[in-house]
């Protein structure tokens, strides 16, 4: 999936304990990787990109999955009043046409704060 254990972590504690969809976790990651070398705006966003698309392709495996043992605060069982639905539009139209706007209103700033 192109992803570190840890940057999964961080998605499933921004998904599920934090409840933040994939804009608001663009936004949160962005102040909290801005220090991190080879992390831009447009890599986070690849990165909530990436990871939202697969949550979404993913998501209707959640309704038929057994459950089994999660040592983390973000447990995925107990499922009986999970009201989230479990099929949604791969491609999150509005809330990535949102990011990617950023995206580049946040390169021009930078290119012309570089000049």
């Amino acid at each position: 999936m192109g992803f570190t254990y840890d940057e999964l972590s961080v998605f499933g504690v921004l998904r599920k304990v934090d409840r933040l969809g994939p804009w608001s976790a663009y936004l949160r990651l962005l102040c909290q990787w801005k220090n991190r070398p080879g992390y831009g705006p447009r890599e986070i966003a690849e990165k909530v990109m990436r990871f939202f698309r697969f949550y979404a392709i993913n998501r209707h495996k959640a309704t038929i999955v057994t459950p089994s043992i999660h040592l983390s605060a973000y447990n995925p069982d107990d499922n009986r009043h999970d009201l989230r639905p479990f099929l949604y539009v791969v491609n999150w139209p509005w809330q990535f046409g949102k990011i990617i706007a950023h995206v580049e209103e946040l390169e021009k700033k930078i290119e012309r704060q570089g000049k």
